[in-house]
C-alpha cells in the first residue's frame, strides 16, 4: 500500500508539473496555483514535455490552405497567441544589455530597466524576423509533406525548451529572481531527465527528416549550442543566468532550431 501510495503522490507532483509548465510557459488557462509553480519549479523536465502540445498547435498554421506569405504571418501570431510575450522581454532585456558599456553591475542594471533601447529593438526585430522567415521556408515543405513541417517545428520547439531546461539545470544564478528561483531547485543531475523526455521528439521525427542527423541538426545540437553560448556570456557580463537569460534562450533556440531544421531537410 505504502507502494501505491508513493506512486500515486509521483504522479501527482509529475500532473502538477506538468499544469504549472502549461501555466508558465503559455497563456492556457491553467496551472497558475502555487501548487502547480512549485511543482513546475523542482521539475525542469516538464519544459520539453510541454514543448511537445506546444509545438503541434503552433504548427497548425502552416497548414492552412493560403500563401506563403499569409502562412509565415500566422505562425509567428499563433506563436506569441500560444505562448505570450513574456520571453520576448528576455530578448529585449539581454539586447540591450549587450550593448553596454561597463561591468556586469552595470549590465544587470539595464536589465531591470523597463525602458526599451536599440539593442533590445533590433534583438526582438531579429527575433520575429527569423520566425517569420522560418515560416515562409516551411510553407512550401507543408504544402507537399505536412507532416515534415510539422515535425521540423515540434523537434524545435522541444529542442529549444529542452536547452532552456538544461540551463536551468547546469547555470548559476546571477541575483535573486526567477533565475534563481528555478536553478536553485534543481541540480546538473536533473538535466538527465530533461534529455530523456527531449529524446522521443528525434524518434517522432526520423521517418520524415530523412535521417537522424538531419534531426540533431534541426533541433538539438543548433538549441543546445545556443544555451551553450548564452550561459558562457551571461557568466562572463552578467554573472550567471537569470529569467531574462532563459527566456531568450527559448527564443533564440527555437528560431535557429527552426532555420537548421529547413536546411537539414531542403539539403540532407
Amino acid at each position: 500500500m505504502a507502494l501505491i501510495g508513493a506512486g500515486a503522490a509521483a504522479l501527482g507532483d509529475a500532473a502538477a508539473a506538468i499544469r504549472g509548465a502549461l501555466g508558465f510557459l503559455t497563456r492556457l488557462p491553467v496551472g497558475r496555483d502555487e501548487a502547480a509553480w512549485e511543482s513546475f519549479s523542482r521539475s525542469p523536465w516538464s519544459l520539453p514535455a510541454v514543448g511537445y502540445l506546444v509545438g503541434a498547435l503552433v504548427a497548425l498554421p502552416l497548414l492552412a490552405p493560403v500563401p506563403a506569405s499569409t502562412v509565415a504571418f500566422g505562425f509567428v501570431a499563433g506563436i506569441y497567441a500560444l505562448t505570450g510575450v513574456t520571453h520576448l522581454d528576455g530578448v529585449a532585456d539581454l539586447g540591450d544589455a549587450a550593448v553596454v558599456h561597463g561591468d556586469a553591475d552595470a549590465r544587470r542594471a539595464v536589465l531591470k530597466d523597463a525602458a526599451l533601447g536599440v539593442g533590445g529593438t533590433v534583438a526582438l526585430a531579429l527575433v520575429v524576423l527569423g520566425l517569420a522567415t522560418a515560416g515562409l521556408s516551411l510553407a512550401p515543405i507543408a504544402s507537399t509533406a505536412p507532416a515534415a513541417a510539422v515535425a521540423i517545428v515540434v523537434v524545435a520547439e522541444v529542442g529549444a525548451k529542452a536547452a532552456t531546461a538544461t540551463l536551468v539545470c547546469v547555470g548559476d544564478a546571477a541575483h535573486q529572481g526567477l533565475g534563481s528561483a528555478l536553478a536553485d531547485a534543481t541540480a546538473p543531475r536533473d538535466a538527465l531527465v530533461v534529455l530523456l523526455v527531449a529524446t522521443p521528439a528525434a524518434l517522432l521525427a526520423w521517418p520524415v527528416a530523412g535521417s537522424f542527423a538531419s534531426v540533431l541538426a534541426a533541433a538539438f545540437v543548433v538549441a543546445f549550442a545556443i544555451a551553450a553560448a548564452l550561459r558562457r556570456w551571461s557568466a562572463r557580463r552578467l554573472g550567471g543566468i537569470s529569467g531574462d537569460v532563459l527566456g531568450a534562450t527559448t527564443e533564440l533556440a527555437r528560431v535557429a532550431a527552426l532555420h537548421a531544421g529547413v536546411i537539414a531537410w531542403t539539403r540532407f
